[in-house]
């Protein structure tokens, strides 16, 4: 049973983290002092909910990929459970649009980040564990071709055996560990492609037309096994690009 005084530290953090998040949109600083001025708390009161700045930051970048998983989510989830392609698809898209209405929080969290921060938001990510998800997905129903583990360079098959991604992966014998390099290789290609869009490092007119985006997807349907799928996946990007 919470308590009292639990359930008060629970609503304290939540007005810390709303208010590191209007800062992050609105000026762009969230300090500590900032951060406590907004709350209305004294910076050294604010040591009581976080250890430091990069803890603040950690809890507020996993407060803001919680929130984009929940949006992608819904919109996967618009999408026939039995299709994982168009649910594939369509959470690529939602991550896409979520990211250039949220450019500076999808910054904070994606590409701004305090080092020690990284591996906690790579392991426990739940915006990677909805992708990481789709794609095994994705293979039960396609059982397209995975390299074979003694053809990858040895010192990626150590990695691939003891990787730091948002999956449980207990279940994945030897022999399927490369799809971990797939999901790896298809993050690079849509994590890529969307921070070039938000930040605006490619012709305005390929971002206003999704064109960039939409190859990269169609680049990524065949080491997918979803080339056969392309015409139907095209038409839904349309539709869901609109």
């Amino acid at each position: 049973m919470t308590t009292t005084r639990e359930q008060n530290r629970v609503d304290t953090l939540r007005r810390i983290v709303e208010a590191s998040r209007k800062l992050v949109t609105g000026t762009g600083e969230m300090t500590l002092r900032s951060v406590a001025t907004e709350v209305g708390m004294t910076a050294p009161a604010l040591y009581r909910y976080v250890d430091s700045h990069e803890d603040l930051v950690r809890v507020v970048a996993m407060d803001i990929d919680a929130s984009a998983a929940a949006e992608i989510a819904e919109v996967r989830d618009s999408q026939p459970g039995d299709d994982p392609a168009a649910r594939m698809v369509a959470s690529a898209i939602a991550f896409r649009q979520w990211a250039l209405r949220n450019r500076e929080e999808f910054s904070l969290v994606f590409t701004n980040l305090d080092v020690s921060c990284i591996a906690e938001l790579n392991a426990e990510s739940r915006t990677g564990l909805l992708f990481s998800e789709l794609l095994f997905e994705v293979w039960e129903r396609y059982r397209f071709p995975v390299p074979q583990i003694d053809d990858l360079d040895p010192d990626l098959v150590e990695i691939l055996r003891d990787p730091v991604v948002p999956a449980d992966l207990s279940a994945v014998p030897d022999e399927l560990r490369p799809l971990i390099w797939l999901l790896e290789r298809a993050w690079a290609g849509l994590y890529g492609t969307v921070t070039l869009e938000v930040f605006g490092h490619i012709d305005p007119r390929i971002v206003e037309k999704a064109l960039l985006f939409r190859a990269m997807l169609e680049d990524q349907a065949v080491p997918l096994g979803l080339a056969d799928e392309l015409p139907r996946l095209r038409e839904l990007m349309t539709s869901l690009l609109a």
